[in-house]
């Protein structure tokens, strides 16, 4: 379907309220210009962005406590885990008046296919997938091209593990892949409390992001880590054994000392397809660690890795030092920025 074109008048309607929100928000930032000066706000402080509500934001400040702050109108483009310098106003509230410098950031493609910050300085990529619904290597690997592409360590997280065969299955041969390649690999269920020590140690310390499919029990992880936290929890339809998406906005959580040291989550938005048309084929083919040794050595320099003679990568699956699921994976994510 086209998009309907708007009239002049509704044009104009729209163009009114963005002239409008400007105008408010260039009047609250020669307000709190004033308020700096006169020495309303108190000194500068560190905090991190907890969650991202339009031009409000849920500061942590050093007491671990949650401060509503609201931004300068030279600061958009904030995202949950960025690191800010903030003052202090009255009634508990606060305002951001700069950045500190990013570690990393993850991106994901909106709507229009444009790049949008989701996350902040996160240490880890935790992929989940589960029993049900059914995961598609596909899918996981192209969690790992994006993981890779960002430069945030990706763990393979499956969960539901109580819903998997006592020989593994498919999924069992699936994982051993994965995890020969290098990946770590960690099984939960939410089931039973048992199970979670080892996702606990690996969420020590670090800054985590949760990202998969609708349905996966992303949430339902975090509820158990979380207790004290009134998270919103989706079921799978019984017709369709997909999930209900019900995150709405990516929000950092911080772990109880008393479950991990020092261990902050973030919860993001279900994606149910993690977008890659903004990599190029050399990126996504360097987003496969196990293609590494092979790049760069191919007959011609231009090699697509299709059926060129001379192609490493080729040889390489013939010889099985590269899996042929994998390369095939990798084709298909291939022909997907084609289309």
């Amino acid at each position: 379907m086209s998009k309907r074109k708007l009239s002049r008048q509704q044009q104009w309607r729209v163009e009114k309220v963005q002239a409008e929100r400007a105008q408010r928000a260039e009047k609250r930032d020669v307000q709190d210009a004033e308020k700096l000066a006169a020495g309303e706000y108190g000194a500068e402080q560190p905090g991190r962005v907890v969650a991202h509500f339009g031009r409000t934001l849920e500061v942590r400040n050093s007491e671990n406590e949650p401060v509503r702050c609201h931004l300068r109108a030279n600061l958009d483009g904030l995202v949950t885990g960025d690191r800010v310098i903030w003052r202090a106003g009255q009634e508990g509230s606060g305002v951001v008046v700069a950045r500190e410098e990013r570690d990393s950031v993850l991106k994901r493609p909106d709507a229009r296919g444009l790049l949008k910050p989701v996350a902040a300085n996160i240490d880890q990529l935790l992929i989940v997938f589960a029993v049900e619904p059914a995961p598609h290597a596909n899918l996981i690997d192209r969690y790992l091209v994006a993981a890779e592409a960002t430069g945030i360590a990706p763990v393979l997280l499956l969960n539901k593990t109580d819903l998997l065969p006592e020989d593994g299955g498919e999924l069992g041969k699936l994982l051993e892949r994965y995890s020969a390649l290098g990946y770590p690999v960690i099984r939960t269920t939410t089931a039973t409390t048992s199970g979670l020590d080892d996702l606990r140690g690996q969420l020590e310390g670090r800054t985590s992001v949760f990202v998969g499919q609708s349905g996966v029990g992303k949430s339902s992880l975090i509820d158990l880590l979380l207790p004290d936290e009134n998270l919103r929890i989706g079921a799978l339809s019984e017709d369709s054994r997909k999930g209900t998406h019900t995150t709405t906005t990516a929000r950092l959580y911080t772990m109880s000392r008393a479950e991990v040291a020092d261990g902050d989550l973030i919860d993001s938005p279900g994606i149910r397809e993690f977008g890659l048309v903004h990599l190029n084929e050399q990126e996504v083919t360097d987003g496969f660690i196990e293609f590494h040794d092979y790049i760069g050595h191919c007959r011609f320099r231009d090699c697509r890795h299709r059926n060129e003679p001379g192609c490493a990568l080729l040889a390489a699956v013939e010889a099985g030092k590269i899996h042929p699921a994998r390369f095939a994976s990798y084709r298909r994510i291939l022909d997907s920025l084609d289309g």
